[in-house]
């Protein structure tokens, strides 16, 4: 076989050993871009998807000094609330402002603004933001407000005046307020319970200290 022979015939060997491409291998390659798109998809829906938790907070206003959360719970019967999803808004001078809500869901929100709607009262719900309830002190009912405090009492004459109460003494906090008839000399006072909290504001509402007579308020 001559040289020319011999080149023709390793060309028709090299073009002959290629394989074609695989028919299996061209059809997965739109398969595999079509679960690519899909994960991607999957992935977008992810991120744009934000989880929540169920949990709904919610301001009441128009709330008025003698508002209670019992009033509330029971406005708002079918909202599942409990006393320890209330929190009630006090301004510096420990007058209410509103009422800070828990709701354990949007659902039960709902049922809140059917509540007063249908109910007819004149309270303002709306939405809030957690950092709203967590700024918002709990007192439960376990703290009191002496208002009208002498300028010259101290701590021993408040004690006194708190005689046969059970209470904190080491937590009393005195300070002055703004109010309409002018500043007022005021003190937060703690109680371990509610039950001891009240029995302080029955017997000691309107007693005198140094000749001052002393407002008793509950904190709520």
């Amino acid at each position: 076989m001559n040289q020319l022979s011999r080149a023709s015939v390793k060309w028709s060997r090299l073009i002959g050993g290629r394989r074609p491409p695989s028919v299996s291998a061209v059809a997965l390659k739109p398969f595999s871009t079509e679960a690519s798109e899909s994960s991607r998809a999957s992935s977008d829906d992810q991120f744009f998807h934000t989880p929540s938790t169920g949990v709904v907070y919610a301001r009441l206003l128009d709330i008025s000094k003698h508002t209670t959360k019992a009033d509330i719970i029971n406005l708002l019967d079918s909202s599942d609330l409990s006393p320890e999803k209330v929190k009630v808004e006090y301004n510096r001078a420990f007058l209410p402002l509103s009422m800070m809500l828990e709701f354990p869901s949007i659902s039960s929100y709902d049922a809140a603004m059917r509540s007063i709607g249908r109910k007819g009262r004149l309270y303002n719900l709306r939405r809030a933001d957690k950092s709203d309830w967590d700024v918002c002190h709990p007192y439960d009912g376990k703290s009191i407000i002496l208002a009208g405090i002498p300028r010259n009492a101290a701590f021993d004459d408040i004690d006194r005046f708190l005689s046969g109460c059970y209470f904190d003494s080491s937590a009393i906090q005195i300070s002055v307020r703004p109010t309409n008839e002018g500043p007022i000399r005021m003190a937060l006072v703690r109680f371990p319970s509610q039950a001891l909290a009240m029995h302080a504001y029955i017997t000691k509402n309107r007693g005198f200290c140094l000749n001052n007579q002393i407002t008793v308020q509950v904190l709520h």
